[in-house]
């Protein structure tokens, strides 16, 4: 099996991946019957028609305005970035594009015939590497998509998410992070895919059991993403079919004179948040180690320091 693409090397960024990033030209070059090339790799032109989309690209969403304005700009000035393809695995003499998807769908819509490609031969776990870091780096995912080509390679080639983190040159919590928004309901991954909602939205609704309807308040009051978290963090229940929040009950004043007691004895401040029926969550708010070590000690029954 083919080693992980080595993080030195993706640490060159894309011009490294897929060549450089110089202006193409279908025009010939000064004395020469053949276009323009960029210097590395094997390099050819190809009749578009031999092109075909890869179902591992983690892209789905191409947006009509961005292809025409994209389409209009490769009209004006050619190609900027050739696509980098492999051959077909099926052997059909076809060529499978690697990174690119959104350039070739622009350059049918300009009417190209042929396009400028770099040939690669790459597993199917270096297609999906080299993908994710392509649009990853080139904020061209929505988070679902990022999130969805992360899951498949871990669930596809056993990556762990530290491993996942150095081959694409982001934070291990980002990943983490990004996983998580595949525990949204379906629905809200859509809003979130559309452009409605946010990633910073979304990740203050996971594990919420009325994600779907704060989600659609959201969207429908335009709240920002502090505002949400706002709401989440008092404890806003979203009502089932009526699109709005009912906010925590102002506490009575048996709670806070329980809050002061605590707050009192232990020297720290102290929080009650009420909850359905009978439940609730008290918070103890510390403000170093030490302190932290002193709740401990005092939790345990021991005598604090």
């Amino acid at each position: 099996m083919n080693q992980p693409l080595q993080k030195s090397r993706l640490g060159r960024g894309l011009a490294s991946l897929i060549g450089e990033t110089q202006p193409f030209s279908m025009a010939a070059a000064p004395g020469s019957a053949q276009p323009r090339m960029p210097s590395e790799g094997e390099h050819r032109v190809v009749a578009i028609e031999l092109v075909k989309t890869n179902p591992l690209n983690p892209r789905k969403d191409f947006r009509d305005e961005e292809l025409a304005e994209l389409a209009d700009s490769i009209r004006a000035k050619g190609l900027v970035q050739p696509i980098l393809v492999r051959r077909d695995p099926a052997g059909s003499g076809n060529y499978e594009i690697v990174a690119g998807e959104r350039r070739w769908r622009a350059s049918g819509k300009a009417g190209l015939h042929q396009v400028p490609v770099i040939i690669r031969d790459l597993d199917d776990k270096e297609v999906l590497e080299l993908a994710i870091i392509e649009n990853v780096q080139r904020a061209d995912l929505n988070a679902i998509e990022e999130a969805t080509g992360y899951r498949d390679l871990i669930e596809r080639f056993a990556y762990s998410q530290e491993a996942l983190s150095e081959i694409i040159g982001k934070s291990r919590s980002h990943v983490a992070n990004t996983l998580r928004l595949l525990k949204l309901p379906d629905s809200v991954q859509t809003m979130l895919q559309e452009g409605r909602l946010t990633a910073g939205h979304a990740r203050a609704l996971i594990g919420r059991l009325d994600a779907e309807d704060l989600a659609r308040m959201i969207v429908d009051k335009g709240l920002n993403v502090r505002e949400v978290e706002a709401l989440v963090q008092a404890g806003a229940v979203i009502a089932a079919g009526h699109g709005g929040a009912r906010k925590a009950k102002d506490k009575d004043a048996d709670t806070k004179a329980f809050e002061k007691e605590l707050a009192d004895t232990l020297g720290l401040k102290v929080e009650i948040k009420r909850g359905s029926g009978e439940s609730g969550n008290l918070v103890i708010k510390y403000g170093n180690f030490d302190q932290l070590e002193y709740i401990r000690l005092r939790l345990n029954g021991l005598p604090g320091s």
